[in-house]
Parts: structure tokens; sequence; C-alpha cells
């Protein structure tokens, strides 16, 4: 089976899928410098997955050829790392064009010299800003409206220089709103404090943290916006189909992962009530910055070039998050 390179596999997704192509058979080599991500689940990991898994503490700005030096026959990389925090980008600008951008750009360099031409990029609705129609297809214009959406958007940029100049194969693929566990609830997110809407207030139904509300009031119904809930496993196999299109047609593509439905804010906290049977004490905070109404998926495209949608109900990523957070109250230990 082929040998995958997961970057920030220590983080929530990337544990997940590197967890999800283990489970598939591949062979997985993760890349954490642990700034925001966890050794935890990697150990956990490497016990359970003994010859078929190992982890290197790389930063993606410093010397990551070491790694291809070392893991001959990398087939492809699936770059998850990155800094993700909306609000704070419009705090500290610098980190993001930092982490999401040079990072990145580095990736490649050291892909390119190492001949490894695949690569799957996890992206962001945030790169087309305010949404002129909905739902948002691959065509909607690109207008970020925050350093995160912007960083995402050039590294996308930078990867597809990369598509026409050096002939690498890549899939951007471009996240909603994510949520949930691993189905067996044995790998999560650990984030303290979590940015997730559904992680929260999941959180705050079992009295592990108080839950509040941070959203801006903006033009819906119930004046929360309104979001694309999409379950991690679900867009994690998403991936492992786009490392298998590249693989067998050597195109490249941008695809939108999300569920084509949208719930507002104060409707997934009902949610979460009706599933734990727990009161959710809701506490207003201060407002999150660079929020925007509503945001929801056009997933036309997943589904016909990568045969792939969602299998995953909102109650499903709320159970599998019941069962992580019950075992797992604080996440990973750092």
């Amino acid at each position: 089976m082929d040998k995958i390179l997961i970057t920030g596999a220590g983080g929530y997704i990337g544990s997940v899928s590197a967890k999800l192509f283990l489970d598939k058979g591949y062979e997985v080599v993760a890349v954490d410098n642990f700034a925001t991500g966890y050794k935890k689940p990697l150990e956990y990991l490497k016990k359970n997955y003994p010859g078929k898994f190992g982890f290197y503490d790389v930063d993606l700005t410093g010397d990551v050829s070491k790694v291809f030096e070392k893991e001959k026959g990398i087939q492809a990389v699936i770059h998850y790392a990155a800094s993700c925090i909306v609000d704070e980008s419009m705090k500290n600008p610098g980190k993001y064009f930092s982490n999401n951008v040079a990072a990145t750009a580095n990736l490649l360099s050291a892909m390119d010299k190492h001949d490894v031409k695949n690569i799957i990029f996890s992206s962001t609705c945030a790169v087309y800003g305010e949404a002129i129609y909905y739902p948002i297809n691959e065509k909607h214009p690109l207008n970020p409206t925050t350093p995160y959406g912007a960083s995402k958007k050039m590294a996308e940029e930078v990867i597809q220089w990369y598509g026409k100049l050096r002939k690498f194969n890549y899939m951007i693929l471009r996240y909603f709103n994510v949520c949930g566990a691993s189905d067996d609830g044995t790998v999560g997110d650990s984030k303290k404090p979590s940015s997730l809407l559904v992680q929260n207030a999941v959180r705050g139904a079992l009295g592990i943290e108080k839950f509040y509300l941070t959203c801006p009031e903006v033009d819906t119904p119930d004046k929360t916006p309104i979001r694309d809930y999409v379950n991690v496993v679900d867009l994690n196999e998403a991936h492992l189909k786009a490392y298998e299109y590249i693989k067998k047609t050597g195109n490249s593509d941008i695809i939108n992962l999300g569920t084509g439905t949208g719930n507002s804010v104060l409707e997934v906290v009902q949610q979460v009530k009706k599933i734990t049977g727990k009161e959710i004490p809701v506490e207003k905070a201060n407002t999150r910055q660079g929020d925007d109404a509503k945001k929801v998926a056009d997933i036309k495209r997943a589904r016909e070039v990568l045969g792939w949608e969602p299998k995953r109900t909102i109650e499903d990523s709320v159970k599998s998050l019941v069962e992580w957070y019950k075992n797992h109250p604080q996440g990973w230990d750092k």
C-alpha cells in the first residue's frame, strides 16, 4: 500500500485523517511541530498500528527535506498543517501569512526536490468571503474578508503555480464547518478553547466547560450565523477519494466539502440539547470578529468528480463527540 505524509497530524482533523488512512491499509508518516497539535494521538496510533505509522517533530517553515530523505517512497502529501482561528488572524495576521503561506511554499519546495508530486490541500470556504449567492460553488468569486481566508487563498495560488510549472497533481478541498470525532470516539478535538461550535456545545451539555455564545448578530431568521456542518470522518474520506482520483487520472481540481445544508448557531445548540438530553446554559461572551451571516456549500462537484457525499448527520457527529469527551473531557494531554 502507498506511503502518505500527513502534515499537522497532531491536530484535530489531521489525527482523524491519520487513523482513517491507517484503517484503509496505508502507511502513514506524520509531521507536526506541536505548537497547537498533540503527541498523544500520534503515540496512540504508533502503538496501535505497529510498523505502519511514524511521526516527526518538524516545523514546515524549517528543514522539511530531512523527512523525505529518511522516509523513502512517499507517494503524496495531505497538507493539513495551518493556523486556523478566524478571530486570531484578525489580531495577528503575520502569524497566518507565515504559517499558512510561507510554510506551504517551503513544503512544496521540499516535495519538488524529492520528486513527490501529489498534494491534497486543506483549504477553507473563508476564501470566498461574504457570500454573493447560495449555495456556494467553486466558481463563486474569491474575496476573503480575514487574514485567515486570505492566507489560504494565497496558499492555493502557490500550489496552482507548482501545478503549472512543476507538474504537480493537486486537489484543493475547501472545507465548510467541521464537527464530530472518529466514529468510535477514540480520536477527536483537543483545542482549548475550541473555536468550533458543535464541540463547544457538547462540552457545555456534558458540563465540561461553560458554553459561550460568541457569534455576532446577523441577518438570519434567529439572528445567528448559518453554517454548513460536515462530519470530520466524512471530510477525511473525501481526502482519501481525492488521493485515489489524482493518482488514477493525474488531474488537478478544486472542490468544496460540506453537506449542502445549513444550520444556525441556535439550531445546533437545540440539536445538542435534544440528543444529549441536557440543558446547555448559554452565556454571551466577546463577539468574534470576521463572522458573516451565511455559508452553505454546493457539493455537486464533490459528487461528480470524487463520487463523494457525506454519510453522517449532525446527530452522528454529536454522538461521536459525546463518546470522545466522556473518555477525554479535556482532549489529549500536552
